[in-house]
């Protein structure tokens, strides 16, 4: 989707969307460069609104979680998304959809909606995947704690494949001591 020569892939949506505190998060910075505006301007109109925006909606990250949120995002220098005296806001699933109510331009809208569709996607390719998570999660438990086991069974098959073979009698002319 492109507006004003934004171009907004849902590839540029996904890498932005991370996990705080159990829930799929984006952060305030990532929010306003997506909908075109700067991240002072983005967190003052949810400040503005900050009724809107209940703790499972928005929520400022801590120092361990914004830490955390940095392995997440390789390319995260310090600095970004954190001004000098606040840590970053990240808004969840349904902060992000309360943001089309205080984000009115064009193209917020247009990004909102886009970002709800992945975030819905993200949902059913997860539910679609569940029964495999959890069937692989089950053969986890039961391999985990059978490593020595496993070792073994590969030792005795290698056994079997390349059993040892007894000393060879050595053909040719044998001298024996005399005494």
């Amino acid at each position: 989707m492109s507006n004003n020569n934004i171009t907004v892939t849902d590839e540029s949506i996904m890498s932005k969307i991370y996990v705080v505190r159990g829930q799929k998060v984006m952060m305030d910075s990532d929010l306003a460069a997506l909908y075109g505006v700067e991240t002072k301007v983005f967190n003052q109109a949810v400040k503005r609104n900050y009724a809107r925006f209940p703790e499972d909606f928005a929520f400022r990250v801590t120092n361990e979680e914004f830490e955390a949120l940095r392995s997440q995002i390789v390319t995260l220098k310090k600095g970004r998304g954190q001004h000098s005296k606040y840590l970053p806001m990240v808004f969840s699933e349904s902060g992000v959809a309360m943001l089309s109510s205080v984000l009115s331009s064009e193209l917020a809208i247009k990004v909102n909606i886009q970002i709800i569709r992945i975030f819905n996607k993200m949902r059913e390719m997860w539910l679609t995947h569940k029964d495999i998570l959890l069937k692989l999660e089950e053969l986890e438990n039961k391999v985990s704690g059978h490593d020595r086991e496993i070792q073994v069974i590969f030792e005795y098959l290698k056994e079997l494949l390349n059993p040892p073979q007894p000393p060879r009698r050595r053909i040719g002319f044998n001298v024996k001591d005399e005494d």
